[in-house]
């Protein structure tokens, strides 16, 4: 085995280590070898694409899957044509092959790895010497997309006011007593880390203690073969106070949305990200009533990413037709 490395580098075009479309991204194939080594084909590619895969069933018999490519560039650093000019022959030692290529200007989805889907951007370098022996290694870049509101268009979503106040009442019933469950958030619009406010009106008329809690639920959907899957996720954010038996009190929290939080989006036609902000009141012995209100997770600012490279060597079913949620000041239409 002459070929004793080979690795795919990068260089960062900004603080954050993102690259979004119309960037160019530059960088360098190295190869090292333990003496003259001569190959077939030396190759490195850009490549952007989403892939979802699921089965249908726990038995994992059928299984769904969908691709779509969103650019392929490819760039031949050194091919084996029978010239004997010595072209193919890579010397031994470090030897570094630099490469650029320009992402394509349009509107493609931001980096994403979701429960049963993904969005990747990457690159690949491969050095066949023979048909028995191919040297692979593969880096992934985080891409960015460059649409304001990656969450909208005008055939998907009606976005009025993300900065607007949102309240729902819901009226549950616990033995031979009520609760009355206010919900009022501060707005619709979060970025990442950011915080918000949530207040609760609990009007408890019932035999039980009940606590309000508060989540941030991610909805998953994915699209392959005119079906759907669809995955859900609650993150606790925080609990409020108890509400004793036969008394009302009014519940305030400051939340903050992680940061690690991937913002919302629907510029995929394979797969998109939802977010709800979830009130629930437990209550003991009894389903906990809960409301859900529309969040929309905004880009904040996220630290530098870190660059992984990936080495290697080759020898509930969910249709909703519309939902309709109210606020007090505006109305969001979903329409999937």
């Amino acid at each position: 085995m002459t070929v004793k490395r080979l690795s795919v580098e990068y260089n960062k075009v900004n603080e954050r280590g993102t690259f979004s479309p119309g960037d160019i991204i530059s960088g360098r194939v190295v190869v090292v070898t333990s003496k003259e080594t001569k190959v077939q084909v030396f190759l490195v590619r850009a490549k952007g694409k989403a892939e979802v895969t699921w089965h249908e069933q726990e038995a994992q018999a059928p299984v769904v899957h969908n691709k779509k490519i969103y650019f392929c560039f490819e760039h031949i650093i050194l091919q084996d044509r029978n010239k004997g000019d010595g072209s193919e022959i890579i010397g031994p030692g470090r030897n570094v092959y630099p490469f650029s290529f320009k992402i394509p200007n349009k509107d493609m989805p931001s980096s994403y790895e979701g429960k049963w889907g993904k969005i990747t951007y990457t690159l690949r370098a491969q050095l066949t010497q023979s048909i028995w022996l191919v040297h692979k290694t593969k880096t992934e870049f985080p891409f960015l997309t460059k649409s304001e509101f990656p969450f909208a268009s005008k055939s998907e979503i009606i976005i009025i006011g993300l900065k607007e106040q949102q309240c729902v009442t819901r009226i549950s019933f616990c033995g031979p007593g009520k609760i009355t469950m206010k919900v009022i958030s501060e707005k619709m619009g979060v970025k990442q880390g950011e915080a918000t406010g949530v207040s609760v009106e609990v009007l408890n008329n019932s035999p039980c203690a009940v606590t309000p809690r508060f989540y941030l639920r991610e909805k998953q959907t994915f699209a392959a073969q005119s079906k759907r899957a669809v995955y859900t996720n609650d993150i606790l954010l925080g609990t409020g106070d108890f509400v004793p038996a036969e008394t009302s009190r009014t519940i305030t929290k400051v939340l903050s949305v992680p940061p690690q939080t991937t913002p919302t989006f629907f510029n995929c036609c394979m797969m998109k990200l939802e977010h709800s902000l979830k009130v629930t009141l437990h209550v003991p012995l009894a389903r906990d009533p809960e409301i859900k209100l529309p969040l929309v997770v905004l880009l904040g600012s996220p630290k530098p990413h870190q660059q992984k490279a990936k080495r290697w060597r080759c020898v509930s079913l969910s249709r909703h037709p519309i939902e309709r949620i109210w606020s007090s000041k505006c109305t969001l239409y979903l329409l999937k």
